[in-house]
């Protein structure tokens, strides 16, 4: 097995559209889930099943589908030989709240389907999965405890951050609103279901 990553779902909450935002790593032997959904790993064996949020509506069926399989779900470090998959801190909501850093082959690529501030440790990156949850102004929730960054923020961002490529994985309503108006950020693109990502094909 190369290096390769899949987009399980690219989904925000109760999407209409797409599955629930996740992403299957497989490198030399390792398979890994992030996020994803109950149904995001199919008949795949993992070893390992990683979340961003302890606390997400998803996260009681993740845990389920995990165990079913041998293993618990949670924020947590993943090593095997050449490959590191480390949760680093995002502003978000009112609890910690995680992205994750994955590294292999001299490869840096970033995991942060939601967050409310660009995170600076994702700055400089291969490739990253991003949050568009909103399209064209944030997501503030209630009490002012954070919330999400709209897409267009995060690809002015990103850009700005030399990130190399950008690829959205969190889509929400407005955002699909946007999509099917035709509007596309001047940096970006959105993800699909089901989309494959291997390191040949990173750079366009």
């Amino acid at each position: 097995m190369a290096f390769r990553m899949t987009l399980t779902g690219v989904g925000a909450m109760n999407s209409p559209r797409f599955a629930p935002a996740g992403l299957l790593v497989e490198h030399d032997g390792a398979r890994l889930l992030i996020d994803g959904g109950r149904d995001a790993a199919g008949d795949l064996d993992l070893d390992a099943w990683l979340v961003t949020d302890d606390r997400s509506e998803l996260v009681r069926e993740i845990r389920l589908a995990a165990r079913a399989r041998g293993i618990d779900a949670g924020v947590g470090h993943f090593s095997s030989p050449n490959l590191t998959v480390e949760p680093l801190p995002v502003s978000h909501t009112s609890h910690d709240t995680y992205g994750y850093l994955i590294q292999a082959e001299q490869h840096r690529i970033v995991w942060a389907p939601e967050f409310y501030v660009f995170p600076e440790w994702a700055a400089g990156c291969d490739l990253m999965f991003a949050e568009a949850a909103a399209w064209d102004r944030p997501v503030h929730f209630a009490g002012k405890v954070g919330g999400h960054a709209s897409a267009l923020d995060v690809s002015r961002e990103a850009h700005a951050r030399h990130v190399e490529r950008l690829v959205f994985a969190h889509i929400g309503r407005p955002t699909i609103r946007a999509m099917d108006r035709g509007l596309k950020p001047r940096f970006g693109e959105y993800g699909r279901d089901r989309a494959r990502f291997e390191p040949r094909r990173w750079r366009r």
